[in-house]
C-alpha cells in the first residue's frame, strides 16, 4: 500500500481586481456556500495591470459551483491536478518529484505545503495521460 494519498482535484480559478477587499470578497461568497476550502493560491498578474488571479480547491456540488461560478471561476481545464498528501519528512518533496521525473513525467507545477506531521501537495500535469501515469507512480512508491 502507498505511504501517500493520491487523488484527482478539480481547481479554480477566478481572476479578481487588484484591491482591497477582493480577495476577502470572494472568500466570503464561497464560504457563504458553504465551501471549506483546502488550497488556495492568490497574486497578482503581472501582465494585466491592476488583475489578479485566485486558484482554489475543492468546490463540493451545486450550490458551491453556483457561488464560484458568480464569481467568474471555471475549472482549469488545461491542467489535469492531483492531491498528494502523506507523512512529512525530510526529503519527501525530492522523492516526489524524483519518481516523477523517474518516470518522464513533466509537472505543469508543484505547490507543496507541511501542517504539523502531514506534508500536502498539489501537482498539475499538462495532460489527462501524464496525470493517469502519475497518479500510478505515486500510488506504487
Amino acid at each position: 500500500m502507498s505511504k501517500y494519498k493520491v487523488e484527482r482535484v478539480d481547481v479554480w480559478v477566478s481572476g479578481l481586481r487588484d484591491r482591497s477587499g477582493a480577495l476577502a470578497k470572494a472568500f466570503a461568497t464561497l464560504s457563504d456556500a458553504g465551501a471549506d476550502l483546502e488550497f488556495v493560491i492568490a497574486r497578482r498578474t503581472p501582465t494585466l495591470p491592476g488583475g489578479g488571479v485566485v486558484f482554489f480547491t475543492p468546490i463540493v456540488g451545486e450550490q458551491q459551483e453556483t457561488a464560484a461560478r458568480a464569481l467568474g471561476a471555471d475549472v482549469v481545464d488545461s491542467v489535469q491536478t492531483l492531491r498528494v498528501e502523506g507523512e512529512n519528512a525530510a526529503g519527501q518533496g525530492a522523492k516526489v518529484a524524483g519518481a516523477l521525473a523517474a518516470a518522464e513525467i513533466n509537472m505543469h507545477g508543484f505547490s507543496a505545503a507541511v501542517i504539523g506531521d502531514r506534508f500536502v501537495a498539489y501537482i498539475g500535469f499538462d495532460s489527462e495521460a501524464d496525470a493517469s501515469k502519475a497518479e500510478a507512480v505515486l500510488a506504487a512508491l
